[in-house]
């Protein structure tokens, strides 16, 4: 089954709270999955910022819940049931969510609203969704739209534009020594690209051969095939394969069974590392999400 929405876990977390014991986050998480019935890899499924779903979805019921003063918290990532989650369990509720710990003022606070049932632009009300998991979200649904944006702009470019889109991304990911050298070693434009060898680390250890192709189509076999060849006549052990486009299934499994070192990127993966190092694109804001430290609030003065 599908994991369950953080204000569905409140509940459930709250009663597994009820026997007036201490319980930590992991062992919680561990009674919840097993409870559900989650496959080891539902229980293994993760969002966009790495955590595991299931655990950061349990670790906002908890926030939530102790927000509310039904839970307390007894040490690092440990609580507690307290005496109102008590009186709350009580009255049998068939189920616990936001909206329902509106009625405490310390939820509403928090929430940002005066009384009970203003609405703040700053509400949660997604049912289930953490706050983490809507602004992981968001930001790659932005991200994606920069990486389209990229991908248009970068298949209308002449090919001159285009070479230098490609040094400027290899010199900003450590190849090519200075930006006069990488422009120098792959300076030879032709079919849309480029075509040429760049160092591969700022000491001219060893080369890479580079190919690029501003293409709408799909880059099948015979074009890598070629490029492979290519490396033979340049006696060049690496190569890298660049398109606008993609890569067909044979062109990728392809250069998996030869001996050379042939990368392939393809048109997404150029967007994705031009955001990486920041090549075409301008930074429009920055968010830095915190959490607790509770290595320092543990230690004794």
């Amino acid at each position: 089954m599908a994991i369950p929405g953080f204000q569905s876990l409140m509940l459930p977390l709250l009663s597994i709270a009820a026997d007036g014991n201490e319980h930590t986050l992991g062992d919680a998480v561990e009674i919840l999955a097993a409870q559900l019935g989650l496959s080891n890899d539902e229980r293994r499924e993760i969002i966009p910022s790495g955590q595991l779903k299931l655990e950061n979805r349990v670790g906002w019921a908890r926030t939530y819940l102790k927000k509310a003063g039904l839970l307390e918290s007894t040490g690092r990532a440990r609580f507690r049931i307290a005496q109102r989650g008590i009186e709350v369990l009580g009255n049998k509720p068939t189920g616990i969510t936001v909206e329902f710990l509106k009625q405490f003022a310390e939820v509403r606070e928090f929430l940002g609203t005066s009384t009970q049932g203003n609405k703040n632009d700053n509400e949660v009300t997604d049912l289930k969704q953490t706050p983490q998991e809507i602004l992981d979200l968001s930001y790659q649904h932005l991200r994606h739209a920069v990486a389209q944006d990229i991908l248009e702009r970068a298949r209308k470019c002449s090919p001159r534009r285009f070479e230098q889109i490609v040094v400027d991304l290899l010199v900003a990911m450590g190849y090519g020594g200075s930006r006069k050298d990488a422009g120098q070693a792959v300076g030879q434009s032709g079919d849309g690209g480029i075509d040429g060898i760049i160092k591969e680390d700022r000491l001219g250890l060893d080369i890479v051969y580079i190919q690029a192709k501003r293409w709408e189509s799909t880059v099948g076999r015979p074009l890598v095939q070629a490029f492979a060849g290519s490396l033979e006549g340049q006696r060049a052990r690496k190569g890298v394969l660049i398109t606008t486009s993609q890569f067909s299934l044979e062109a990728r499994e392809y250069v998996g069974r030869i001996e050379k070192k042939i990368v392939l990127i393809d048109g997404e993966e150029l967007a994705q590392l031009m955001i990486d190092h920041n090549i075409g694109v301008s930074e429009l804001a920055t968010y830095v999400v915190k959490k607790i430290d509770s290595d320092y609030f543990g230690g004794e003065l």
